[in-house]
């Protein structure tokens, strides 16, 4: 996950900072330091770093700061504030056009950053808002790529418009406009073609399309992981066609982040969205004080809310009902199937986890502490029974669970202790009557963790 190494690093420094009653110049610059070697390692840009750390030394070392009854508190709270407004301070929104105006988008950016899929996404997350999307495939150079966004644009339930590969990218754009005004679409969202590096044509190709349409936005898909190489093509491209804003893919790998840290400062131009994983689903917009949050080891709680919001498709009634068999701890492997197909939906415990602020885990321990593996062994064990056993666990005779453990491919064991730490949770559900844990969709299910991690 993005910014592990650096959230670590900081983390221990600023436990230093803590452990201390009193600061000296001395302390906040030995610490400075660190935070300064942590941002190079996690690839931020040099100059960014040095004048960040200046700021942060020159607000951290005033009188406020050093005579104050927590000092170590005040300059991780400096800290906070400076990496915020070194991301944008405020959230950028897609620029839109008032009433029933076409907004047109044109997304860039080299191949391999994931413009395609993101593009995609985008147009799910304006559906959301009430927007009818048209994507429209214009990279007529790699037959693939049209296929790949029909298929998405079905996923998202939003149409794809498409003239194959033997007409010029602008013809497209151009017919795609003409087709949304005429069936009523209120966003054109152009998927353009990527090259492997930046060069003429490409340029030259997108200067056309915005010659001959009205673009309004036109958005740079960047690969975190690039590092610096992104900040670099941002700058290239904002100087060369022009970009509003930035969306930021592959924020979920072994990537160091410098690149979100960077792009706003060195290009001026914000970050709109980021991609957390592969899922249509997995693009969040982006946040300067919640990834500062995130950075910094705090959690991040709004993001967790509204993935809930987004993701658990249980309507009203059936989830007061769920929380209502919890309550009288007479809920069943049905249920379990539901908690763990809404947690699945979140991008699964870990994830969850990992937007918690206060827990003190360290990312790196996570995936120690949540077996994933054990998760999916426990789904296959309940997806096993028939549909009368998981409603009603008491028909669970030996000779049936040895036909669980077949179906599933475990031993008998695992069967029997799975069903045994599930009838001490529902237990324990109604000996608490629910309270606030028994009302979580997650809360009390056996099988999260191995035991590890206390559900």
């Amino acid at each position: 996950m993005a910014f592990e190494s650096l959230t670590e690093k900081l983390q221990n420094v600023f436990k230093g900072l803590r452990g201390k009653g009193r600061l000296t110049q001395e302390d906040v610059k030995a610490a400075l330091k660190e935070v300064r070697m942590a941002l190079l390692e996690a690839d931020v840009n040099f100059r960014v770093v040095k004048q960040f750390i200046n700021t942060v030394e020159e607000r951290a070392i005033g009188q406020d700061v050093m005579n104050g009854l927590n000092p170590g508190q005040m300059v991780i709270k400096i800290v906070n504030e400076e990496m915020i407004d070194l991301m944008g301070s405020e959230t950028t929104e897609i620029a839109m056009q008032p009433g029933k105006a076409i907004t047109v988008i044109m997304m860039a950016g080299l191949q391999g950053a994931g413009k395609t899929t993101a593009t995609a996404k985008i147009a799910g997350k304006l559906k959301l808002k009430g927007k009818k999307s048209l994507l429209v495939a214009c990279d007529v150079y790699r037959p693939a790529a049209i296929e790949q966004l029909q298929i998405n644009g079905r996923k998202q339930e939003v149409d794809v418009f498409a003239m194959g590969t033997d007409h010029r990218p602008v013809e497209i754009a151009k017919e795609a406009v003409a087709y949304a005004e005429k069936y009523g679409h209120n966003v054109v969202i152009l998927d353009t073609a990527g090259r492997l590096h930046v060069d003429e044509d490409m340029m030259r190709e997108l200067q056309e399309i915005k010659s001959n349409v009205t673009v309004h936005q036109t958005l740079l898909v960047v690969d975190a992981m690039t590092g610096q190489d992104a900040v670099n093509v941002a700058k290239e491209f904002d100087e060369k066609v022009g970009i509003d804003g930035v969306v930021l893919t592959k924020m979920d790998g072994d990537t160091r982040g410098g690149a979100a840290l960077s792009i706003k400062a060195v290009t001026g131009k914000p970050i709109l969205y980021v991609g957390m994983g592969e899922k249509l689903s997995d693009m969040e917009q982006f946040y300067p004080d919640r990834m500062a949050n995130r950075i910094l080891g705090m959690g991040d709680m709004l993001t967790l809310i509204e993935k809930a919001q987004e993701s658990i498709d249980i309507d009203e009634q059936k989830g007061r009902e769920m929380a209502g068999r919890m309550k009288k701890g007479k809920f069943d492997f049905e249920d379990y199937l539901e908690s763990m197909k809404q947690m699945r939906n979140m991008g699964g415990l870990s994830s969850i986890l990992g937007m918690l602020p206060g827990l003190g885990i360290k990312s790196a321990d996570l995936e120690s502490m949540v077996d994933e593996k054990q998760l999916k062994h426990m789904e296959a064990v309940v997806l096993s029974m028939t549909k009368e056993e998981r409603r009603n666990p008491k028909l669970l005779n030996p000779q049936r669970k040895h036909r669980i453990a077949l179906g599933a491919g475990v031993d008998i064991a695992v069967v029997n202790r799975f069903i045994k730490q599930f009838e001490q949770s529902q237990k324990l559900m109604k000996q608490f009557g629910g309270g606030k844990r028994g009302r979580g969709m997650f809360g009390g299910f056996p099988g999260m963790g191995g035991g590890r991690f206390p559900f």
